[in-house]
């Protein structure tokens, strides 16, 4: 007997209206997926390009400016690429000698901590040697007649930083090129965007919603550059009065990892500690360091980021870490630092439309207002209320 197609459908819960929205988000998943794909494999391309519109939000509203005043944008363009491009050789230049210093005494770094902490009795020494035992009886190695293992040899501390500059440096300068030529474009962009639209409304809605994108997205990302950098001078200065070595590498160290919010500052103050430990010789000194490194960082995180760029752009923090995650794990180094940047482009930008205001407000870290959450238990009920 043949089988009723609707009574089928019903029952497995997808009625004939529910199919459009099943197909709809499938398509969307489908696609998301592909694009998650796309970005990962193809990252050498998409990773410099998304660091370049990052770079051109930030400076767009200053080349608008001075277009105004009649200064062409490709003329700003290159100033801004020439500004940043002498920034960072003159950092690299400022860091190239106490960062080769550091490396070639990391060697004699871990051999102290191992001889402080791993004595004869202590308890590393005793974890390394149960291991090694684990280890030999897993492969074998010390039973007769066991064949003998080749070991190739991996490259050194040395050799791994230099490929690790020489990528980010390459990433660098085609970032510095796709600047060029984003802000060169100026308004281009903006005006094809503008004259496909249909209405007039569409037109200045949409002009409105990007000029207030650029706009906050530049304040926010200048801002928590310079209270970064002020939080790596005082972290430097800290460092260079307690006799720590490489002040000037713990400062810019501490800026960097300050883009990266809670896992730096657990990094930063771990590794002020480590060091500690060798420069000092009791332990109460060696707890100065990350002592400091947490006094800056709370003053930066509860009284001066909050009092220079308010709580609206404040973050879920679950997002801020779901966010590092995915941008170490998809992009390495650089992607965990635009991960927290790259969270406020897209939450500014669901606050600007109706129909993904409820995502932005998930990305949001303050609370729903009160009448929002009465409202929308009522709703709930209400809903509840019709459908029993």
């Amino acid at each position: 007997m043949a089988t009723d197609p609707a009574f089928t459908e019903t029952h497995a819960g997808l009625t004939p209206a529910a199919m459009p929205r099943l197909v709809s988000v499938a398509i969307v998943g489908t696609f998301a997926i592909l694009l998650l794909a796309a970005l990962y494999y193809a990252r050498d391309f998409f990773l410099p390009l998304i660091l370049a519109l990052l770079i051109s939000l930030a400076f767009m509203p200053l080349v608008r400016a001075l277009g105004r005043r009649g200064i062409p944008p490709v003329a700003t363009a290159i100033l801004v690429v020439l500004a940043i491009g002498g920034s960072l050789l003159g950092l690299s230049l400022l860091l190239t000698e106490p960062t080769t210093r550091m490396l070639s005494e990391t060697p004699r770094i871990i051999a102290e901590l191992r001889e402080r902490f791993g004595s004869g009795d202590g308890m590393l020494s005793r974890i390394s040697e149960a291991s090694e035992q684990v280890q030999d009886l897993t492969d074998g190695s010390n039973e007769p007649g066991a064949p003998e293992k080749v070991v190739l040899a991996q490259p050194g501390i040395i050799s791994w930083a230099a490929d690790t500059a020489s990528g980010i440096g390459a990433t660098l300068g085609a970032t510095l090129l796709f600047v060029v030529f984003l802000l060169s474009s100026g308004d281009l962009f903006l005006q094809k965007l503008i004259r496909i639209l249909p209405t007039l409304s569409d037109k200045k809605r949409s002009l409105r919603v990007v000029r207030n994108v650029e706009v906050e997205v530049s304040r926010y990302l200048l801002t928590i550059t310079v209270i970064n950098a002020g939080f790596g001078a005082a972290v430097g200065i800290c460092m260079a009065v307690l006799g720590m070595p490489n002040p000037v590498l713990w400062g810019v160290g501490a800026m960097l990892l300050n883009y990266v919010p809670y896992l730096g500052a657990l990094a930063g103050m771990a590794l002020a500690f480590g060091i500690g430990l060798i420069t000092y010789p009791t332990l109460t000194m060696a707890l100065l360091p990350p002592l400091a490194y947490f006094i800056c960082n709370l003053i930066e995180g509860s009284v001066v980021t909050p009092l220079t760029l308010g709580r609206r752009l404040e973050l879920n923090p679950v997002a801020i870490l779901v966010a590092l995650a995915f941008g170490g794990w998809m992009w390495g180094i650089v992607g965990a630092l635009m991960g927290v940047p790259l969270l406020v482009v897209i939450k500014v930008f669901c606050d600007h439309f109706e129909s993904l205001a409820t995502f932005g407000e998930f990305l949001s870290g303050e609370p729903a207002p009160e009448a929002a959450v009465a409202a929308a238990a009522a709703d709930h009920a209400e809903r509840t209320g019709n459908g029993a």
